[in-house]
């Protein structure tokens, strides 16, 4: 299909940023959400796993895109933006120099779009080493705060008054949707599907999104903890990571809930790597990540067997596929490419979105959607947007939190409906538990 001229978006003009990157004492950087400010009025950005990973706060560029172009806009705007800024680096790392934070809405048909964030000031921490990066427009660089201005911040505030009422659809109803999609697959329309139900929260008062990434650290800490424009959440997903030339995925698909007792544990992990049913749904995913990956690398490893992923609520069937990357593509280009995967979607992908758009009744939004970073050089992190919600632009004291499940020919909706359950817990744990 061609493009018309009309057709065509062009990023528009930014002025020339200047950025600058320092290496910052580790101490300081110790407890990465702990140096985020209160007060931000675009909200903190974060991606951070196990103490690592980057923060940061302040806006000094971004640029929303939608439609199916998105990834494409995004991406040029990007390229323009750090190609005409001015960039002293002095640790020369990933994740060092200008970085944009971006979140992404699965479905091109959703008003929400993707946004790429390039925040004033991101505080970063990998391998012992810590850095500082200021980014400002030309004309006001003398403005931007040093490392003196890097601190731990006073605790936020607990959410109080929070309620929970359903979203899109009951439970009930959410269930009979897994029964309808089960009875699709057993006629041959489809392989899998994935379907997601929402929640909608109220709180007395504006919801601090620092809150929700302490506690979802605390808690989740074999998760990726994200924010960005008011999404937050904790995945365990990683849809992408491009590092100097290496490119590598982690598949989750195939679920089962731990029961808090290590032996009995041990044994539903055992059943789980055993589940047909579940290496099936494994097995649908794993081939779609390493079909999307396949023509970007010279080489690949896909493991044959997968591995139980062990978190707090939930236990994973989990594949790590590497490859070395063969050309230039940025790791949000390698995002984009692997979105969505049958994590999220399903098989056929055409056919598994035709029914969730029938059978979900809700926009997902960013929920389900690349999430992550990117540098100068394309490298970067995308994780896939799970056990999170959506901050309301208009009224910060709502938001949306999600979770989703994979349906093949073997899945009960009683079942589903249970392991939705489990999937919401981290953020319903997040917003009402106490420290």
């Amino acid at each position: 299909m061609t493009t018309s001229p009309a057709d065509r978006r062009e990023p528009a003009p930014v002025a020339p940023l200047v950025a600058r990157t320092v290496p910052l004492e580790p101490a300081l950087a110790e407890d990465l959400l702990a140096v985020l400010p209160a007060g931000a009025a675009t909200g903190p950005c974060s991606w951070v796993r196990r103490g690592e990973g980057l923060v940061g706060w302040g806006r000094a560029a971004s640029h929303t895109a939608s439609g199916p172009q998105r990834f494409v806009d995004l991406e040029q705007w990007w390229q323009g933006l750090v190609g005409s800024a001015v960039v002293r680096d002095e640790l020369d790392l990933p994740g060092t120099g200008p970085v944009a934070f971006g979140s992404i809405a699965y479905s091109a048909g959703s008003p929400v779009g993707g946004t790429l964030v390039v925040p004033e000031v991101v505080v970063g921490r990998r391998g012992g080493r810590a850095w500082l990066t200021t980014v400002s427009a030309e004309q006001t660089v003398a403005a931007v705060p040093g490392p003196a201005d890097v601190a731990v911040q006073p605790a936020p505030d607990q959410p109080r008054g929070v309620a929970f009422a359903d979203g899109a659809l009951s439970p009930g109803d959410w269930a009979h949707a897994v029964a309808e999609a089960v009875e699709r697959i057993t006629a041959g329309d489809l392989d899998k599907v994935v379907l997601a139900r929402d929640l909608d929260v109220t709180t007395h008062a504006p919801l601090d999104v620092r809150w929700l990434l302490r506690r979802l650290a605390e808690r989740y800490d074999t998760t990726w903890v994200f924010a960005v424009d008011g999404l937050v959440g904790a995945t365990p997903e990683l849809l992408v990571r491009r590092e100097k030339g290496l490119v590598t995925s982690r598949v989750l698909a195939g679920t089962i809930r731990p029961t808090g007792d290590d032996a009995h544990d041990l044994a539903l992990a055992a059943s789980l790597a055993r589940s047909s049913k579940d290496l099936e749904e494994h097995e649908y995913a794993v081939r779609s990540v390493a079909d999307a990956l396949a023509p970007h690398c010279s080489s690949m490893n896909v493991p044959e067997t997968p591995f139980v992923l062990h978190l707090s609520n939930v236990m994973h069937l989990a594949t790590d596929v590497t490859g070395v990357l063969a050309d230039a593509t940025s790791s949000l280009a390698l995002a984009s490419a692997l979105h969505p995967s049958a994590a999220v979607c399903g098989t056929p992908r055409a056919a598994a979105d035709a029914v969730i758009a029938e059978l979900e009744h809700l926009d997902r939004g960013r929920y389900a959607g690349p999430v992550g970073w990117i540098d100068a050089a394309g490298d970067g992190e995308w994780g896939i947007a799970l056990r999170c919600g959506a901050v309301d632009t208009v009224d910060p004291s709502r938001m949306r939190i999600f979770a989703g499940c994979g349906i093949v020919a073997g899945s009960d909706p009683d079942d589903e409906l249970a392991e939705s359950s489990a999937k919401l817990v981290p953020m319903r744990d997040a917003l009402t538990a106490d420290p």
